[in-house]
């Protein structure tokens, strides 16, 4: 029995490697033209770690539990960094219930995340700096003052763009959490959950 040549094995071991290359280059082209929406991913990657949702990368996740819809189940609340770089990328603030239902999708742009300090600091004027910022930003997102409970305190006026009907639902339940955030623009956010309506609402600042 004749052994193989050398330059036969290197021939399979070459057409093996074209295989592997072929199946990594067809994954990645799934991946990049998914479908999916975004909005319906609950379970955030790895800290750290760079996957794609859609034709996003998601460069930073962070998370924490709180309670929030259900006193007796936390709930997920997760901020997903997206984009080709800190900089220009765009943050997206999902709350999902114990179940993995999104009760509430928030997109901001990731120099929301810059606190006042950062602004005001003229060294925080270089790209790498800011980026740093955001990203030290977004590890300060879910700070424990950043719940208020009640979502609504006595004596605060209705907000304009809210509906007396989702106001009274907010008020007369002590026991709703709220979560406050700076949303695109720089305008002050409060995520509530109004319980007696089922949903999770926005109370502008």
């Amino acid at each position: 029995m004749k052994t193989p040549s050398f330059k036969a094995a290197a021939v399979l071991v070459l057409a093996a490697g074209l295989v592997q290359l072929s199946s990594c280059v067809s994954t990645e082209r799934e991946v990049s033209s998914s479908s999916a929406d975004p909005r319906t991913t609950y379970t955030p990657p790895p800290a750290g770690s760079r996957v794609r949702v859609s034709n996003k990368t998601v460069l930073n996740t962070v998370s924490t539990t709180h309670a929030f819809s259900n006193p007796a189940a936390p709930d997920n609340f997760i901020l997903q960094l997206r984009g080709p770089r800190v900089i220009t990328a765009q943050a997206h603030l999902i709350v999902t219930n114990s179940k993995g239902d999104t009760l509430r999708h928030e997109v901001l742009p990731a120099r929301a995340l810059l606190s006042e300090k950062a602004l005001a600091d003229p060294r925080a004027a270089s790209v790498r700096d800011q980026e740093i910022a955001i990203l030290q930003g977004m590890n300060n997102f879910f700070a424990d003052g950043h719940f208020i409970q009640p979502a609504v305190a006595p004596g605060a006026e209705q907000p304009a763009e809210m509906d007396t009907k989702t106001w009274a639902a907010l008020r007369e339940d002590p026991a709703t959490v709220g979560f406050d955030f700076v949303g695109a623009g720089g305008a002050e956010h409060r995520i509530a959950f109004a319980r007696k309506l089922g949903k999770a609402v926005i109370i502008s600042q």
